[in-house]
């Protein structure tokens, strides 16, 4: 029986990632693909087991601030001109391109009506949150830099499961890196990897066994 549904943000509740850091890479005129070999080896290192900790740790967890990991970042890449990009406002910038998916949302509200818990676990990057409506969609919200824990850290999960009350096996993990599902699997809970919101909706009915609102 599912009772839970832990949800990221990025790339979930929002159009890809993909897609805003394209816009980002027309709009800042960024090397494209010296970007990617950079962001390459700083996520694997990140989410796919590297040794030691990185400055995506600690921006992550919320150690490390925002025009910090700017500046830093920001260093390591390059513009078509072959310079480095404007360090201030960089993280605000990549990912002003997310757009809320609404059909997501409606979701989370129906869902919700049914008796199911929601909490929104993301990593955050020192960016802004929409927050508007949150009371209308979510139960409980954990953000990674806000709590000092981050996934893919079975900790932060815990911490989760801890706000809603519900154990992990009542629970369903709903994320786009596979990373994240994993973890979150050691915990008892049903993964969803997330690749576009009809699928995950309908994924999301068969598992709890409801029929949702379709705009």
């Amino acid at each position: 029986m599912v009772t839970g549904v832990l949800i990221d943000w990025g790339g979930v509740l929002t159009t890809s990632l993909t897609d805003a850091i394209a816009k980002w890479i027309e709009a800042d005129r960024i090397d494209g693909e010296h970007y990617r070999d950079v962001m390459r080896q700083m996520i694997d290192h990140a989410y796919r087991g590297g040794d030691g900790e990185s400055t995506v740790h600690a921006l992550e967890r919320g150690e490390l601030d925002g025009p910090s990991f700017e500046r830093e970042l920001a260093a390591r890449l390059l513009t078509l001109d072959g310079v480095p990009p404007v360090a201030e406002g960089l993280l605000a910038r990549m990912f002003a391109g997310f757009e809320r998916v609404e059909s997501m949302y409606d979701m989370l509200r129906d869902i919700r009506e049914h008796g199911v818990k929601t909490c929104l676990v993301s990593n955050s990057w020192s960016n802004e949150y929409p927050r508007d409506d949150w009371d209308d969609v979510f139960d409980a919200v954990v953000i990674s830099g806000e709590v000092g824990m981050r996934k893919p850290e079975p900790r932060i999960f815990r911490h989760a499961l801890d706000q809603v009350g519900l154990p992990g096996e009542e629970c369903v993990f709903i994320d786009d890196i596979e990373a994240n599902i994993v973890a979150a699997r050691t915990l008892g809970m049903t993964g969803i990897h997330h690749r576009d919101a009809d699928t995950t909706i309908a994924e999301l009915e068969s598992l709890l066994r409801l029929t949702l609102r379709r705009a």
